[in-house]
């Protein structure tokens, strides 16, 4: 391990949001930490001098502790204004710009807002603050509302220890990528892409930054810049898969990244393939690339499991979310709180230092997902495998009761994706008087294709028990979407 690595580990967990770019330009320097489509570059000393300054301009408007609503553009002023809120001594509160106008009034009213933030020039132009708000650790440092797939958005109560520790597990990434470049056009206002960006600005590794994702400029980006990581969403390879990506010269790629969703094991072999281990002089590419998978949510601050998956090896794909990372313990529940036996099916339950305090404004939503003790219900439903490790199985709200049988979502989508004509499905339960409810699916389809004559019930009655077969299909052109791509399986009901 270099000694620059070790001072990562050693002054990371110490930081707050507002001392941590400071840090990071004493250590990093004039070294390029992000650049972007319009040319524009900065290095870490001066990332650290816009967050003093910028700092410096949100306590004028402010006081301490008030909450700011942080509306701009999805580039890297947002996340440095998330760390100049903090080194003011105010409370961040960024939202998506892909949010609804009724969510976005929802989040500023339920956060109390004092300031909202819509471009820089507002708060530039103050004295810098050199000495930021002193802050424990523990302290509230931001509010992440979440998507709202179902009801009015939350804002989840973050730290300071769960938003800067959360960095440490970069140290994971190999040194060797240390002087490379990751293609990043996740949403900065999620918290998946917010500690991306922490950890990546942590490891010293530089970022080039797509404001939105479209799947043909980020295949683009790959390409010309020869970039050798990306990290993304499922959606996100499904479309760049849809995009032409195996016509692509992708073989710069010596890591792909997922979260905030199952990844599809088959989509990830075939990205694998597109990358490579390494590239030799005359002999060109070998090999493929590392796949690597993070389990995690708002509510924890980022990930607390990983998987990977080494180059030619059939490992680390599929249901199962990885091995706990340092500092968190599992549990996985029946419905009455008790450990269930290997090999079952329960809740699973986090603990460590990034599970939320709260939700801002909800004290019975917040003492129905986080215990007295301090373990989170993750709503999510796993499988205890061996090991420690656990096997994603679904959403708790994903899960359709159909004649006293549960049938998983997630199980019967993969399913109907393993048509050749399906490229994406989204499976709902729909109410019925006799069982309860019954399996529904919203699927879209390769070009050409036509719903009625491909029989998809057929199909499924093909792979799955009777009581898991949709009974109804609706094929569409788009499916409605979060701002962080996650389907919005709400809205679906209304198209039966």
């Amino acid at each position: 391990m270099s000694m620059l690595t070790r001072a990562r580990l050693t002054f990371c967990p110490r930081e707050t949001l507002g001392t941590m770019m400071q840090a990071l330009a004493d250590v990093h320097g004039g070294r390029r930490l992000v650049s972007d489509a319009e040319g524009q570059s900065l290095t870490y000393q001066q990332a650290a001098k816009r967050v003093a300054r910028w700092a410096g301009g949100i306590a004028a408007a402010t006081e301490p502790g008030d909450r700011v609503v942080l509306h701009t553009t999805n580039n890297y002023e947002l996340f440095l204004l998330v760390l100049a809120t903090a080194r003011a001594g105010r409370i961040a509160v960024p939202v998506n710009p892909q949010m609804r106008r009724d969510e976005i009034a929802h989040v500023v009213a339920d956060s109390g807002a004092a300031l909202v933030v819509r471009s820089v020039h507002q708060i530039d132009g103050a004295d810098p603050i050199t000495e930021p708000a002193a802050a424990d650790l523990d302290d509230i440092a931001a509010l992440f509302y979440t998507s709202g797939t179902t009801g009015q958005p939350k804002g989840a109560e973050l730290t300071h220890r769960a938003l800067v520790g959360q960095a440490t597990a970069g140290v994971a990434w190999p040194a060797a990528l240390h002087r490379d470049e990751v293609v990043f056009a996740l949403p900065i206002a999620h918290i998946m892409g917010f500690s991306t960006l922490m950890g990546l600005a942590c490891l010293g590794v530089p970022v080039y930054l797509l404001p939105s994702f479209r799947p043909i400029e980020v295949l683009d980006a790959i390409e010309q810049r020869r970039a050798t990581v990306f990290i993304g969403v499922p959606a996100m390879y499904r479309m760049m898969d849809e995009a032409g990506a195996e016509h692509r010269d992708l073989t710069s790629i010596r890591v792909w990244g997922s979260g905030a969703d199952a990844m599809p094991a088959d989509l990830a072999r075939r990205f694998k393939k597109m990358g490579a281990t390494a590239t030799l002089p005359i002999i060109g590419p070998i090999g493929e690339a590392v796949f690597l998978e993070g389990y995690g949510m708002v509510e924890v601050g980022g990930g607390v499991a990983a998987k990977v998956s080494p180059p030619m090896l059939d490992l680390g794909l599929g249901e199962s979310i990885g091995f706990q990372l340092p500092s968190y313990k599992f549990r996985v529940v029946d419905d009455e709180g008790a450990e269930v036996r290997t090999g079952a099916t329960g809740e699973l339950w986090v603990r460590g230092p990034g599970v939320i305090k709260g939700y801002w404004n909800a004290p019975e939503i917040s003492a129905r997902t986080v215990t007295d003790d301090g373990w989170l219900r993750t709503g999510d439903l796993v499988r205890k495998g061996p090991l420690g490790t656990v096997l994603f199985v679904g959403r708790q709200k994903d899960v359709i009761k159909h004649a006293g049988y549960s049938v998983y979502a997630v199980e019967v989508q993969e399913v109907l994706e393993r048509h050749p004509a399906v490229l994406e499905a989204a499976v709902v339960g729909l109410p019925d008087e006799r069982k309860g409810e019954i399996p529904a699916a919203v699927v879209r389809l390769v070009d050409g294709a036509d719903l009625t004559e491909l029989d998809l019930e057929a199909w499924a009655s093909e792979h799955l028990s009777r009581y898991k077969v949709p009974r109804r299909f609706v094929a569409v052109d788009e499916l409605p979407r979060t701002g962080t791509n996650k389907v919005q399986k709400q809205e679906l009901l209304a198209l039966f």
